[in-house]
């Protein structure tokens, strides 16, 4: 999944590492999860409870006064009974040359870029790995050279994109997936480069005060593929992915105001079909030390806004999102959250829940369950109407 010439640069930097390196660490998870469905699924070919197991290990090093560092960070799944959902990734493989006013760094990398709770409309470089979240927050590695331009008046990062990568979906046996399954064998590309396409992306990010802000540009392949239904070769419906070409302006903005962090996303894109605009916008308000205890309650609220309106291809065109956010400030690091996000238009709720434990000082329990509430058999997101579940995960890092 990575082209040739980056992985000959990588080896060639690893073969000038003399054994003078100033750090070689070691460190990563192992984790047992285990989903637990309320209800039958919605197609008789998927699943009940599911059991599966993922491990990830990370190894840096760095030489030169810890101006050159290597990351290599491999992971991988296995599924009982969705064989999409088994599978491998190298989330980073990357060398790293800093100076004092700029950074270089090859290979393969994850790159985040956001701030709201709800959704992350400006977070375009890395592609999906549906399989492992259905909230869109795990990402696959992706090929990349990345120049950071550091400067009294911002940071500049520039990137070239060599390869893409496709969506990770579910298989047909799997849940919290689209009805009918996506066909990942049949995805089709408007460039005629097909995967091999050179992407580009720019990101420029300053800190003025109280505010975080950052103003962002992409040209190339769109990680969110639209679909159009097809057959695959059992003469079974499916749904094919189609990778448009797209630009796209992103901009996004964190104030930090006392008690209050105030958060915004907006896009500009074009390419898939009719040019739009989408917004999510909101606040935290952080009540400290609730009842003269060590916790904080976050209270959370805000508006997801897409201009396509009911064309758009998302399920998150007119919503409003709540949510609580309960820390205990505890040695175990122990937290809550929770949030529904409420269709303004229908009434569909998705409810999540997410919490954490630390078990003495290498384990880690944590919860997380969601609800699909009122959701109709033509919406977006028909196919998880019957998937509710909790979700209950052990940890143990090294």
């Amino acid at each position: 999944m990575r082209p040739r010439f980056l992985l000959t640069a990588i080896a060639a930097t690893l073969f000038a590492v003399n054994t003078a390196s100033q750090a070689n660490e070691w460190s990563g998870y192992v984790s047992g999860e285990y989903r637990a469905f309320a209800e039958n699924p919605a197609d008789t070919r998927q699943h009940d409870n599911n059991l599966s197991f993922a491990g990830q290990v990370e190894y840096f090093t760095d030489w030169d006064d810890g101006r050159q560092s290597f990351t290599v960070v491999p992971f991988v799944r296995w599924d009982e009974n969705d064989d999409e959902r088994s599978h491998a990734d190298i989330r980073e493989f990357t060398w790293l040359k800093a100076a004092d006013d700029w950074e270089l760094r090859v290979g393969l990398r994850k790159v985040f870029w956001g701030v709201t709770e709800s959704q992350h409309l400006v977070d375009i470089i890395n592609q999906t790995d549906l399989v492992e979240a259905l909230d869109g927050e795990e990402k696959l590695g992706q090929p990349m050279i990345n120049l950071a331009l550091i400067r009294d008046w911002g940071t500049v990062d520039l990137f070239v994109l060599p390869r893409f990568r496709e969506r990770t979906f579910p298989g047909e046996e799997g849940r919290l997936r689209s009805a009918p399954p996506v066909d990942t064998d049949q995805a089709t590309y408007e460039s005629s480069d097909e995967e091999n396409h050179i992407d580009y992306a720019a990101r420029w990010t300053h800190a003025l005060g109280d505010w975080d802000v950052g103003l962002s540009y992409f040209n190339g392949t769109s990680r969110d593929p639209l679909f159009i239904p097809g057959l695959d070769n059992q003469n079974q419906t499916v749904l094919i992915p189609v990778y448009t070409l797209i630009e796209q302006w992103g901009l996004d903005v964190q104030a930090t105001l006392g008690e209050w962090l105030w958060k915004a996303e907006a896009i500009r894109r074009s390419g898939q079909g009719k040019t739009y605009t989408a917004s999510t916008a909101g606040f935290e308000y952080t009540f400290v030390g609730i009842a003269d205890s060590s916790m904080d309650l976050g209270v959370i609220a805000e508006v997801l806004y897409d201009d396509r309106g009911d064309d758009a291809f998302t399920n998150f065109a007119d919503d409003l999102l709540f949510g609580a956010r309960l820390t205990f400030n505890d040695e175990q690091s122990t937290d809550f959250l929770f949030g529904v996000i409420i269709d303004s238009d229908d009434d569909d709720r998705l409810l999540t829940l997410e919490t954490s434990r630390r078990l003495g000082e290498n384990w880690k329990l944590s919860l997380e369950g969601q609800a699909f509430i009122n959701i109709a058999e033509t919406d977006l997101i028909a196919g998880v109407r019957k998937d509710n579940f909790l979700q209950l995960d052990l940890t143990r890092y090294f």
